[in-house]
């Protein structure tokens, strides 16, 4: 149960960012998307935030084990 409901909240999240991005007009990022350099950053978000969700799965997976050797 609690991973169906790790995995709607991410799957939420996921299908939310589209949107949030779209509704902000933000003159710096125009700017930034002329030069080229959103895409920079645009892909370090994603390389931290791939980072952190296999950081918690795999914390997950220890902790798991861990309590199914205490079992």
């Amino acid at each position: 149960m609690k991973e169906l409901i790790r995995i709607s909240l991410t799957a939420l999240i996921f299908l939310m960012i589209p949107g949030i991005l779209q509704a902000q007009e933000i003159e710096m990022a125009d700017t930034m998307r002329s030069e080229g350099k959103i895409y920079v950053i645009v892909g370090i978000i994603l390389i931290v935030l791939a980072g952190l969700i296999a950081y918690l799965s795999l914390l997950d997976r220890k902790v798991k084990k861990l309590e199914d050797r205490l079992k």
